[in-house]
């Protein structure tokens, strides 16, 4: 045991096991000797206020040694569950952060085997755009995966966060080429969904950089889209896809001028805005949904194909058949890289890693065969022994084994079915075998934090950043042009 000197709202010597003891066990000790709560006390060492973060680095992690002298200071209860919300938020963007960079340093060749699906970019041509360098590669990679977790976040009207993961995104794309995105609409709308943010929060304070930033989205959008966005009307057959990213353009371009001033400029995009009529029509609605179709997609059809029913039963069809392509598209991209290197390792195997001689063997019709015959043996095999060996171990840390086997049978690897335990037996008495490294083994990755990164790409898809619902900017827009016509009251009358 080590001695800790405690000074402030309670003082004297405390024994602690240093590489045991966590900051929120020092937390709980000190303020039960002090007749307080642990959220109103706040634990200072060495300069730095000391944060729980996700509860398992003791205090010898942190540099807390024997004989330290930390310093304890009392604040109201309110404050105290502020700080610590706000230590749990900054633990949880730096964890999302740090799964960002593992994800796309991992997989820098393009392919997640793992998590089963590859982010590739096209242009508004619908042709692949290249990522040259590594340093290209993991930005997009970055960039994309914060996106769609923000867009996620601002989806559940958390704002605030949604603004800080943007600005990761936003740094992650910055350090690509800039030939390379111009190419791409994704940092334009990257630029609104911040402005978004801004508006939604009501922060006024925001509103110069507000203008840069819209700006530099309608240059880059117009560049992705072409003027008056004909190129992408002309590549999607005359739909409509990109009409409520204008229109939410429109409104914030609107809501910006009538906050610095300028009126008349405020009336003509709030105008525009409103001259869109994106709002679904009940009856056409009503219609798509007897169809067997579900309300959000109908709504999405109906918005990108101009209201227009046999239109958007079109979109609906295709849609469906895309996804489905993707999915096929993904596994035989990753069966094929697994392949390839496989069978380039079967023939070293056999060839004492004499490479000519595998080469030899790889080029030979016959010689060839009979590796693919073994190598589908041997994975199948193998496929056997991992899914009872993951099943077994995961039964024997207390998940239902029914369960278990379903989990194995859906998400592929222990790993995520073990993710998938957790979350679907929070309250599971979970048995760990101190001595199997098999639970050690996801500690070098935040599992959670990569299936929220990559969960939200799976589920998208090419029109999900222009899927906006449009209610809410709706009532801006009604709201707005109110102010508008009070002011200009005023000005009449002055």
């Amino acid at each position: 045991m080590s001695k800790l000197k405690i000074a402030g709202a309670w003082s004297g010597a405390l024994e602690a096991e240093l590489d045991t003891w966590t900051v929120a066990m020092l937390r709980q000790e000190v303020a039960r000797r002090s007749d307080g709560q642990p959220g109103s006390i706040n634990l200072i060492f060495a300069g730095k206020v000391l944060k729980d973060g996700d509860g398992s680095q003791k205090l010898s992690e942190i540099g807390v040694k024997n004989n330290a002298k930390i310093l304890a200071s009392r604040v109201s209860a309110d404050e105290g569950k502020e700080l610590m919300a706000e230590a749990e938020r900054s633990n949880r963007l730096a964890r999302l952060k740090a799964a960002a960079t593992s994800l796309a340093m991992r997989h820098l060749d393009g392919s997640l085997p793992v998590e089963d699906f590859n982010i590739e970019l096209e242009n508004q041509s619908g042709e692949k755009v290249q990522m040259g360098s590594e340093t290209d590669q993991r930005a997009v990679m970055m960039g994309l995966m914060l996106h769609a977790n923000a867009k996620q976040l601002i989806r559940r009207t958390k704002y605030k966060d949604a603004l800080e993961v943007l600005a990761m995104g936003e740094e992650a794309f910055s350090l690509c080429n800039s030939s390379l995105i111009e190419m791409i609409d994704n940092i334009p709308i990257l630029q609104i969904d911040m402005v978004w943010c801004y508006f939604m929060l009501r922060d006024i304070s925001w509103l110069s950089v507000a203008g840069v930033r819209l700006l530099k989205a309608r240059e880059g959008i117009e560049r992705a889209h072409g003027k008056e966005a004909t190129r992408v009307r002309l590549l999607q057959g005359g739909r409509c896809p990109e009409l409520a990213l204008h229109l939410r353009l429109e409104l914030l371009e609107g809501v910006v001028a009538y906050h610095i001033g300028q009126l008349e400029k405020s009336r003509s995009s709030l105008g525009s805005a409103q001259a869109k009529h994106l709002q679904v029509p009940d009856e056409a609605l009503s219609l798509l949904m007897s169809m067997g179709y579900q309300e959000r997609r109908a709504k999405r059809a109906l918005r990108m194909n101009n209201q227009d029913i046999e239109s958007a039963v079109d979109f609906l069809v295709e849609e469906k058949a895309r996804k489905a392509q993707k999915v096929k598209d993904n596994i035989r991209r990753q069966e094929e890289i697994s392949y390839g290197k496989d069978l380039a390792a079967e023939a070293l195997r056999r060839n004492e890693n004499d490479i000519q001689k595998a080469l030899d063997d790889l080029t030979n019709p016959e010689t060839n065969s009979s590796i693919q015959l073994d190598i589908e043996s041997s994975k199948k095999k193998r496929q056997r022994v991992a899914v009872d060996t993951a099943i077994n171990e995961l039964a024997a840390m207390g998940f239902p084994r029914e369960a278990v086997i379903s989990a194995v049978h859906e998400y592929g690897t222990q790993e995520l079915a073990r993710s998938h335990l957790f979350r679907q037996y929070p309250n599971a008495m979970v048995v760990e075998d101190d001595n199997d490294d098999s639970t050690s083994r996801p500690s070098d990755r935040d599992v959670e934090m990569e299936d929220e990164l990559t969960g939200e790409l799976q589920r998208g898809d090419a029109f999900s950043d222009y899927d906006i619902d449009v209610t809410e900017e709706g009532e801006a827009i009604r709201e707005y042009l109110a102010l508008l016509t009070s002011a200009e009251t005023v000005e009449l009358r002055n």
